[in-house]
């Protein structure tokens, strides 16, 4: 496979706005979260989220992933009241106070509550990204009824359990296959199939082996037919991987220090076909975005020029 095939041709549609994913898109993490395992306790306050939101979209963000519950293995559930408090003020914020950035970023929200996830829609919000694929009571339902783009995550079991769920006869292939159950399942409750993006789940019930495996193998999900986000920005398998380098310097890393692996991964998966790519650090995944976009319009130009003067000395 070229190094600079093009995306596929899918785009998502929520309330009057398009959003093509035939060009790479760059989603940007805003965790409103006390304990999330990178950047818990920094955007809490609405002010706080604003000025960051802010940040993220001049850098070139054009979604805003906001997270009311961190679902890091083990993490402390959140209840519904609580969630709704830290995200609602957030989605109203950014729609009331930041012109007309904050009208035109697609905003979405990391839940698993239907409740969360109505009140963050009547706020404003335009995306569903569901670690848990719909799977609570009415989640389905709601997506159906709404309308709006879903990203369905592989995981097994909970935050809580997911870890001793981390065993497979081949992972891509499982992978793959849990991901279509739940595809159909879903589709058959009433959520539209061009509604959907997958997202096969780094970080969630996977080991270093099977991050490596699926890091190699992206482009065999395409076989689904839907548009794919990839999002490994900072988790323990970049850290794994820096720690077996033998290299001191970067042996042993904070998850903010992991930002140039995690970049690295992200132009890894655009190269096989993954259309959005969610990250804490924008500005540093947009640069490489940018670089890998106008290398592939170059190449596909010189595809075509080199088949032209093909067809034209064969004559």
């Amino acid at each position: 496979m070229s190094l600079f095939q093009p995306l596929p041709t899918y785009r998502i549609r929520s309330r009057n706005k398009v959003l093509d994913l035939s060009q790479p898109q760059v989603m940007g993490i805003l965790n409103v979260t006390p304990d999330s395992f990178s950047d818990g306790g920094q955007f809490t306050a609405v002010d706080k989220a604003l000025q960051h939101c802010k940040q993220l979209i001049n850098e070139g963000a054009t979604i805003i992933d906001i997270g009311g519950e961190s679902t890091r293995p083990n993490a402390t559930p959140v209840a519904t009241d609580e969630e709704v408090q830290r995200v609602v003020p957030v989605v109203t914020a950014i729609r009331q106070q930041l012109g007309e950035m904050g009208q035109d970023i697609w905003l979405s929200i990391d839940t698993s509550s239907p409740t969360v996830m109505q009140a963050a829609f009547d706020a404003g919000a335009d995306i569903w990204n569901d670690v848990r694929a719909l799977r609570r009571e009415g989640a389905a339902q709601l997506a159906a009824a709404l309308d709006i783009p879903v990203m369905l995550m592989h995981m097994r079991g909970e935050p809580t359990t997911m870890n001793e769920l981390a065993q497979y006869d081949e992972v891509i292939g499982d992978v793959s296959r849990e991901l279509l159950a739940r595809i159909e399942e879903v589709t058959c409750a009433g959520v539209k199939r061009e509604n959907l993006i997958i997202d096969p789940g780094f970080g969630f019930a996977k080991d270093y082996e099977h991050h490596r495996a699926l890091l190699t193998q992206l482009d065999k999900l395409q076989t689904l037919g839907l548009p794919l986000m990839f999002g490994i920005s900072r988790k323990r398998f970049l850290a794994q991987v820096l720690t077996k380098s033998g290299v001191p310097a970067v042996a042993t890393t904070q998850a903010s220090e992991r930002d140039a692996i995690g970049t690295a991964a992200g132009l890894l998966a655009l190269q096989q076909g993954a259309s959005i790519i969610r990250t804490h650090n924008v500005a540093m995944m947009q640069q490489a975005a940018a670089l890998w976009q106008q290398l592939t319009e170059y190449h596909q130009t010189s595809v075509i020029t080199t088949n032209n003067h093909h067809y034209q000395s064969t004559k």
